[in-house]
């Protein structure tokens, strides 16, 4: 499985021990070799200035740009993100590609301990599900997968951090034959 690259691209400052809990999450999900990135570029053209929040598409297509050469790329920002189409997200990836995108502007519920316990959570359950898109995985319909829908912070506190057996399946099953070259 590729390599995943975690980077920073927020305003603000870095959390490490929050970036370090997402990496850990991720490699243990995806049994693949997960690395912080560090760069100070940001992908300030996204930002939308009329509803200001930051578009995903071109944050996207930046991530794969300026990321690092191969494997997959996450960034993570304190940025709102939007799409066109809806109010925000909590973030985006490339089916099948290699760029996502997670915010925690809208994940932070307070400052407390707990709330930083949620945020940690929340990051690692968003982080673990837009990474699985990048590596082919939709959305899904048991209760309880991380690749579950989530329009709201409540279906992210019920999801687990986990993905269900048919995901998991999908994500081990080898290429299709006629998919080989």
């Amino acid at each position: 499985m590729d390599s995943v690259f975690v980077w920073w691209i927020g305003e603000g400052e870095e959390d490490r021990e929050l970036m370090e809990h997402v990496r850990r999450e991720l490699a243990r999900v995806f049994a693949s070799p997960v690395f912080l990135w560090e760069d100070p570029e940001r992908p300030s053209h996204a930002f939308d200035a009329k509803r200001k929040q930051w578009q995903t598409a071109p944050i996207l297509k930046w991530l794969v740009e300026r990321g690092p050469d191969g494997g997959k790329v996450l960034g993570v920002t304190d940025r709102d993100l939007f799409i066109p189409i809806l109010t925000y997200v909590f973030g985006e990836a490339q089916l099948n590609g290699r760029a996502a995108v997670v915010s925690l502007a809208r994940l932070v519920d307070d400052v407390t301990d707990r709330g930083r316990w949620l945020l940690f959570e929340r990051s690692a359950k968003e982080a673990v599900h837009e990474v699985g898109h990048a590596f082919g995985l939709l959305h899904c319909h048991v209760e309880g997968c991380v690749m579950g829908r989530s329009p709201a912070v409540r279906e992210v506190d019920e999801k687990s951090r986990d993905l269900c057996d048919d995901c998991r399946g999908v994500l081990d099953a080898p290429p299709d034959e006629g998919s080989r070259s």
